[in-house]
């Protein structure tokens, strides 16, 4: 799939926990006790392994309470529901491990010369499209064009990649080719060079935004001028693919009805169809127990009632992404991230007594029955040996709250403290969801465990936000808003620059120091591309965000889903799955 922005910016999934079922009374303890495992964390990633029958039908569920687009190419998709209902037939050249680190086991090769600054990708013999044609380099070439060409009007056009020699000067119109990227053998050759101005240790990893990761049918598409591509049949009702299935028939909106293609690089696949339909969220659960669909999602905060049904295997799967507290530092200010000194929130013992507030596991843990677990750093342990297991976070604990706030000077006046200045001190909250603010349970639970530190926490607005309007708020440093609750979803490739960096506009708190731009630079620098390096500048960083508490790590979930006892092959895990975050559906038939 498309990975070329790093962070896909603010997500809904925070709000989802948020709004489930009320968790009743607040934990009233000081302190959190060691979390068990819950049934959700302990299920496994795949479902029994058994010898495969050929054929059969799946039904699979999609949960959305929005119509599919129908877009099915992945350069033009803007929408997670598109995504999801294309991944039987998009596919990912490059392989990867658990990780999300590239290797050679997907369609194409990748080989990086940090010397010469290039990616050389070899597309295999034998990888071909739904109708029969061997995917080319020209395939690869016009998938870059199709991301950059100024008519295409594409939105996940970036910054990442101009570092291609010649992107720029094509997307302005200057050129008509990309002149970075070359293809040795001829368009119909198998190899592509693609020509760097600097390389990044990122490039390793799937997801980087430097490299793009899937093809297009160049001899299907050619005759479509740029800026009717979205609009075309070609890909709105007859797509094609060099993924295992291919489209036979479409509902627009509502179903799509899949067929192998009998072209597949690796082989046949086993089933004979898939129906993949579209299901809102309120008729999930009931589809679910009436075994309507063979393949669906699970809502966390109904597992309890769903757990027992019988003929599926639950499996589960780590969303892709992370919630976190952030504080308003600074401004945005001539494209750049500018702190400001005298803010009410950059003094690093409020922002850390803030976060020992924060009762995770009580709340998002409890109502999502262990679907929501907290995290505590921001690079989390799907990255391997990147992330800093070490790293233990803020637990809840008002007492060492407390602690940090009497020895910084936060003196209590009455009810509530006040700044070590004198002034009143009232902080601002922006969250989002919808609904009456005073019936949310897991917002009004920190509040009282703030208050009960003597901490006057409002809502900006004296509400929870639209999304909409949270995002205008926060992109614009609204000064109603002191602290934040938001989300990112992640990438494959974990730098920070794109959120925590000096002159990226989603570093929403604004905060920007010298020691931070160093460590984002070592993390991606030339040193970098030794793995051992690039690690201990990762743990580095994080242990320095950690203290510094501009950004609180909240919590990740499981996803979980429920597939038909019958189904063999099904697995969640990267490196078994087309390099899309989603299952390999080639594996996955009947038993015998």
């Amino acid at each position: 799939m498309n990975k070329t922005k790093l962070f896909m910016g603010t997500t809904m999934l925070s709000v989802v926990a948020m709004t489930l079922a009320a968790c009743g009374k607040s934990n009233k303890s000081t302190e959190t006790k060691t979390i068990k495992p819950t049934e959700i964390s302990a299920l496994k990633t795949s479902v029994p392994t058994a010898a495969v029958k050929n054929g059969g039908v799946v039904k699979t569920a999609l949960i959305s309470d929005s119509p599919f687009t129908g877009i099915f190419i992945t350069e033009l998709q803007t929408t997670t529901v598109d995504t999801a209902v294309s991944q039987y037939g998009i596919e990912d050249l490059f392989g990867m491990n658990d990780h999300y680190v590239f290797n050679n086991n997907g369609p194409a090769t990748l080989k990086l010369d940090q010397k010469a600054k290039t990616a050389t990708i070899n597309i295999k013999k034998g990888v071909k499209w739904s109708d029969g044609k061997q995917v080319t380099a020209r395939d690869y070439v016009y998938a870059y064009e199709v991301l950059a060409n100024p008519e295409a009007q594409n939105p996940k056009y970036n910054g990442s990649l101009t570092n291609i020699i010649g992107m720029e000067d094509y997307h302005s119109g200057k050129s008509k080719k990309i002149s970075g990227i070359k293809m040795p053998n001829g368009a119909d050759g198998r190899k592509i060079v693609i020509h760097f101005k600097e390389m990044k240790p990122g490039m390793k990893q799937s997801g980087n935004g430097y490299i793009h990761e899937v093809a297009l049918p160049y001899h299907y598409l050619k005759d479509v001028p740029f800026n009717k591509l979205i609009s075309s049949d070609k890909i709105r009702k007859k797509p094609l693919f060099y993924g295992p299935y291919q489209v036979k028939d479409i509902v627009r909106g509502e179903s799509v009805t899949w067929v192998p293609n009998k072209y597949y690089w690796r082989g046949t696949p086993k089933l004979s169809k898939i129906v993949t339909s579209v299901i809102s969220s309120t008729s999930a659960t009931q589809a679910l127990k009436a075994h309507k669909f063979d393949v669906i999602q699970v809502q966390g905060s109904k597992w309890n009632d769903i757990k027992k049904t019988k003929g599926f295997n639950f499996v589960k799967g780590i969303v892709p992404q992370y919630t976190y507290l952030g504080f308003k530092v600074g401004k945005w200010e001539n494209n750049k991230n500018v702190m400001d000194k005298n803010s009410k929130m950059n003094n690093k013992s409020l922002r850390q007594a803030i976060a020992y507030g924060m009762n995770i596991e009580g709340t998002y843990g409890k109502m999502s029955n262990g679907a929501a677990f907290r995290i505590p750093t921001l690079i989390p342990t799907q990255f391997g040996d990147y992330s800093d297991k070490n790293i233990k976070g803020y637990t809840f604990n008002i007492k060492k709250a407390n602690q940090l706030l009497d020895k910084a000077g936060y003196k209590k006046k009455g009810t509530y403290r006040i700044q070590p200045n004198g002034k009143k001190l009232t902080i601002r909250l922006a969250a989002m969801g919808s609904g009456d603010a005073a019936k949310n349970p897991v917002i009004q639970t920190f509040i009282q465990d703030w208050k009960k530190m003597g901490l006057n926490v409002k809502l900006t607005d004296n509400r929870l936000l639209d999304q909409n309007v949270f995002l205008d708020k926060l992109q614009h440093d609204d000064s109603n808003i002191d602290m934040f609750i938001n989300a990112w979803n992640l990438a494959t490739e974990p730098s920070p620059a794109m959120v925590y960096g000096e002159k990226t506009p989603m570093n929403y708190g604004r905060f920007v120091t010298k020691k931070n731009n160093q460590l984002i630079k070592e993390i991606d620098s030339q040193k970098a591309f030794n793995h051992s390096y690039r690690v201990d500048k990762f743990h580095e960083w994080q242990k320095y965000m950690n203290d510094e508490a501009y950004v609180v790590p909240m919590y990740n979930t499981y996803q979980v889903t429920a597939v038909n006892s019958k189904l063999t092959g099904y697995s969640t895990s990267p490196s078994k799955s087309m390099g899309n975050k989603l299952p390999n559906w080639y594996y996955v038939g009947y038993k015998k």
